[in-house]
């Protein structure tokens, strides 16, 4: 077989659209708002991870245009030779300051940033412990470092503990987990992980991509709000979600930082964050840090959500946060209640294997700090229908 005949026999994908049943690659014309418009639609938005409502914010529209204006609309560069601003040093600054740590280097996406850290810092000889849930940034990161992963049972820490005694003890090692988990919407056990890295001697790396903006009542995270940031060595974060643009970044000590800085492959080889995203994240950081009713708000749909999903007989998994999981079990019931609120209006994004097991799919929800009462009801009169009807409720 051909390199190329791969690609000819692929047919899974056309044959979940062949039966109506491909809910990916949907094409919104409109702002990333809690409505958005699909093919002339409106459409209820409970799938967005823009958790404070910005990505449509006047102020964050108006920097990227200033820094537009100002800079240009790229740095024809990376980081390393000529595509470094003034504006990414004052970026980086506020974003170490915001998440309690000397110093952060900012990355064109989340992904390169989860490479980026773990390719550096963890060498062929090296541990790289990881969640079974983790996201796959890091699991590719683990990839790229070439690095021994080992992967311990999700937020077990019996499992943890049994992994670094039998396998870490007396080696270099690196544990990284999500801050909240991605698909779950619960939130890494910090405290544990971190007494369990002092024990046998093992690093911490914290994916905030998830718990930035959400969690602690500055929005610094996960470490943050564990009280643990002290134990925690390196940060991770991303631009593409709370903070209503794209990039991401790793925080850490003055020496991590340098040390990453020079070694960081998908750092050095990759062009540098475009100016307009930079000012769009500066200016998210001032209204999150000028605005903090709007984690409040965040959190008051996130638990209106909960208790009704609940109340309606929802399993919503162990979610404590804003994503919010339903379990639906086999996946034609996840294609059946994805296009059945498709119909009605409400945009949901269905999660089938290989990202979950085949008779535990999901439908993934996520709320923002922007959702009003009356589109949360709107939403949950939908959800309870279409539940009640597929058999799910």
């Amino acid at each position: 077989m051909s390199l190329l005949d791969k690609c000819r026999n692929f047919t899974r994908a056309k044959e979940v659209m062949a039966m109506g049943h491909y809910p990916y690659f949907r094409v919104i014309s409109s702002e990333q708002d809690t409505e958005v418009t699909m093919n002339g639609k409106r459409m209820l938005m409970m799938g967005s991870n823009s958790y404070l409502g910005l990505t449509n914010h006047p102020r964050v529209i108006e920097a990227a245009k200033k820094a537009t204006d100002h800079y240009g609309t790229g740095c024809a560069g990376s980081r390393f030779l000529n595509g470094t601003l003034d504006i990414h040093i004052e970026l980086e600054a506020k974003l170490a300051k915001l998440v309690g740590k000397d110093g952060a280097l900012a990355f064109s996406a989340g992904y390169m940033a989860n490479l980026g850290a773990i390719q550096s810092m963890v060498a062929k000889d090296e541990f790289i412990v990881t969640d079974k849930f983790d996201h796959a940034s890091i699991l590719d990161g683990c990839t790229l470092s070439q690095g021994k992963m080992l992967r311990f049972n999700h937020n077990n820490m019996e499992h943890l503990e049994t992994v670094l005694k039998k396998r870490v003890s007396g080696g270099n090692a690196l544990i990284a987990v999500d801050g909240i988990f991605s698909m779950e919407g619960d939130i890494a056990d910090i405290p544990n992980i971190c007494r369990l890295a002092k024990k046998y001697g093992a690093s911490v790396m914290v994916d905030e991509a998830h718990s930035l903006g959400v969690l602690h009542k500055t929005g610094a995270g996960a470490a943050m709000a564990s009280g643990c940031i002290d134990d925690v060595d390196i940060i991770m974060g991303t631009f593409s979600k709370s903070l209503a643009s794209v990039g991401g970044f790793i925080a850490a000590s003055s020496e991590i930082i340098h040390y990453i800085k020079h070694n960081a492959r998908p750092l050095i080889f990759s062009a540098s964050l475009p100016p307009a995203s930079a000012a769009s994240v500066l200016e998210a950081l001032k209204i999150m840090e000028e605005e903090p009713e709007r984690i409040q708000h965040l959190w008051d749909n996130t638990n209106y959500m909960l208790e009704n999903f609940k109340a309606m007989g929802f399993d919503t998994g162990t979610s404590c946060t804003p994503v919010i999981p339903l379990h639906v079990g086999e996946m034609n019931n996840a294609f059946e209640m994805w296009r059945q609120l498709d119909n009605e209006g409400v945009f949901i994004n269905p999660v089938i294997p290989p990202a979950v097991p085949p008779t535990d799919t999901i439908i993934r929800t996520s709320f923002m700090a922007t959702h009003t009462r009356k589109q949360l009801d709107e939403a949950l009169e939908k959800f309870e229908k279409i539940g009640k009807r597929i058999g799910i409720i």
